[in-house]
C-alpha cells in the first residue's frame, strides 16, 4: 500500500540483481517471469505452475494492466534461478495436493555444487510440509539437499532436515550441509508481502576440519 498501479517486473529484476546470491527460491511469481528473470539476471530458470493457471493469456493481459486489480490471480509459478556458472542436470516435480489449490515441490540437481535444490510453497498443512521434504530427500538419494520456500507454517521442524534460516513462514532446510553465517533478511520495500531470506550454506566439515564455505 499504497498500489504501484503497473507492472512491477523491472523493478523486481533490478532488486534481484543488486543482491549477490547463486541460487533463487521464488514462489507465486507470475508465470512469464521466471524466462525473463533468466535473460535478465543471466540465470538458467525451472519453473512449475501451481494454481490459478486457467486462461493464462487472459489473467497475463489483466495483470500486466491491472496488477492490483487481479493481484496474485495473474497466475502462479514457482521457480528455481541458478547463476555463477554451474548447470542443472535434472529437474523433478511432485504435486502436494489439488484441493483448496493445487501445490507443488520441485528440485534441480545442480553439476558443481553436487546438491538438489527444492523449492516449494505449501498450503499450511503440514502434511504438505512433510511430503515435499520426503519428496527432496528420496529424488537426491544419498546427496546433499537444500529445501526452501514458503510453507505458510510458524515453527517448523521437518525430519532429516536441519534448518538453515527462517523467518516467519519462511524456511531454508539443509540436509548434508549447513549454515555458514546467519541468515540475513533483505529490504523488498513494496515488491513482495515476504522478505527475501538470505543464508550461505557451506559443506558440513569432517571430524577435526574446518567448514569451507561455498554459495
Amino acid at each position: 500500500m499504497p498500489s504501484a498501479g503497473r507492472d512491477l517486473f523491472d523493478e523486481f529484476a533490478a532488486a534481484l540483481a543488486g543482491w549477490d546470491w547463486d541460487l533463487g527460491l521464488l514462489q507465486e511469481v507470475p508465470p512469464w517471469w521466471p524466462s525473463s528473470l533468466g535473460d535478465r539476471l543471466a540465470a538458467d530458470e525451472r519453473l512449475v505452475l501451481t494454481s490459478r493457471n486457467a486462461l493464462l493469456p487472459v489473467r497475463r493481459a489483466l495483470a500486466v494492466r491491472w496488477p492490483d486489480a487481479i493481484k496474485s490471480n495473474g497466475g502462479g509459478a514457482n521457480a528455481i534461478l541458478v547463476r555463477g556458472g554451474d548447470e542443472i542436470l535434472e529437474h523433478r516435480v511432485r504435486r502436494l495436493c489439488i484441493w483448496p489449490e493445487r501445490r507443488w515441490v520441485h528440485a534441480v540437481r545442480l553439476r558443481d555444487a553436487g546438491i538438489w535444490v527444492a523449492n516449494v510453497h505449501c498450503g499450511g498443512p503440514a502434511r504438505d510440509a512433510r511430503l515435499a521434504s520426503a519428496s527432496a530427500l528420496r529424488w537426491a538419494g544419498g546427496a546433499p539437499v537444500v529445501l526452501g520456500g514458503d510453507f505458510n507454517i510458524r515453527q517448523l521442524t521437518l525430519d532429516g532436515f536441519a534448518c538453515a534460516a527462517a523467518h516467519e513462514v519462511d524456511y531454508v532446510f539443509v540436509r548434508g550441509r549447513s549454515a555458514a553465517s546467519g541468515a540475513e533478511v533483505l529490504d523488498r520495500g513494496r515488491l513482495s508481502d515476504h522478505a527475501p531470506v538470505a543464508v550461505t550454506i557451506a559443506p558440513v566439515p569432517a571430524p577435526g576440519s574446518p567448514a569451507k564455505p561455498s554459495p
